[in-house]
């Protein structure tokens, strides 16, 4: 377990001297716990629990208070590990004001340590905003889920030559609007390197290869447990789901054959107290 919490400092002395920052999402107590006992640079409690958690068909209908309430619950699990809120859908886009005020909650009300949220030159007033209120903002370019309607899909972004343009446009625009990391998902590996080469801040990737300061996955899909769909860039160190749902069988056809509860499960009646008990009973 971390001893002590890393500083966004610590992420740019990290990024100097080359050495790679590896971050999850958490959205609950005890996944939190595991991610700080393993060593994890940094957690996201990410919009994705509308999919991983709540069962959504996208990130779009989460709100604000559950957000707070998941990333509440991360930081008892992880004290000691640097927590991103992400900023949901419409939580941000109306105002700056509106911007403000929602990253604010993200500290005020589940001390976190930077929020994140979607976008790149469209966003870049509520990034300045959010910054100049003193909070630390990342960004977040190329496929973004909140906006996958207008992209056509969960698809790569900048596979083109004017598309990987586009995509360099809002990463410069995070970084000028005074965002202190940025997160590049689901662009080619060339684009993230020019990116990369191009900012000053540290940049991470979410299926966007190798080429930056650090990666990113999303802990459903790491652990095997969220089934829906597997993205390409995804790869899955164990397979939680396949245990959990033969130990289920396996305790569902125990019960039926009288297996479980054995003795071993139960709790004894002190010594004497047995007979007393069935003496009272008789009577009664």
């Amino acid at each position: 377990m971390s001893s002590k919490k890393l500083s966004v400092i610590d992420f740019y002395k990290k990024k100097e001297k080359g050495e790679k920052i590896s971050w999850l999402t958490s959205y609950d107590f005890p996944t939190a716990q595991f991610a700080e006992a393993a060593g994890l640079d940094m957690i996201l409690v990410g919009d994705s629990l509308g999919m991983c958690v709540y069962g959504y068909k996208g990130t779009v209908p989460v709100t604000m208070d559950q957000c707070i309430m998941h990333c509440e619950a991360v930081r008892r699990g992880a004290p000691n590990t640097f927590i991103v809120g992400d900023m949901p859908f419409l939580s941000y886009q109306a105002s700056d004001e509106q911007a403000v005020l929602n990253a604010g909650r993200f500290l005020k009300e589940a001390d976190m340590d930077a929020i994140k949220l979607e976008g790149g030159v469209r966003v870049a007033s509520k990034i300045r905003a959010i910054t100049e209120a003193g909070m630390n903002a990342v960004g977040h370019i190329g496929l973004t889920p909140q906006s996958s309607g207008q992209l056509g899909g969960h698809k790569a972004q900048g596979r083109t030559a004017d598309a990987a343009q586009m995509v360099v446009e809002d990463a410069v625009a995070v970084q000028e609007a005074g965002a202190k990391m940025l997160l590049v998902e689901g662009v080619p590996p060339e684009v993230t390197r020019y990116i990369h080469t191009k900012l000053t801040i540290p940049v991470y990737s979410i299926g966007a290869g190798v080429y930056c300061d650090g990666q990113l996955l999303i802990v459903s899909d790491l652990i095997g447990q969220f089934q829906a769909f597997t993205p390409k860039f995804v790869k899955k160190y164990c397979n939680v789901s396949e245990m959990i749902i033969k130990a289920m069988s396996d305790y569902c056809a125990e019960v039926k054959n009288e297996q479980f509860p054995s003795d071993e499960h139960c709790y004894k009646m002190i010594d004497g107290e047995e007979e007393k008990f069935l003496k009272l009973m008789k009577e009664d």
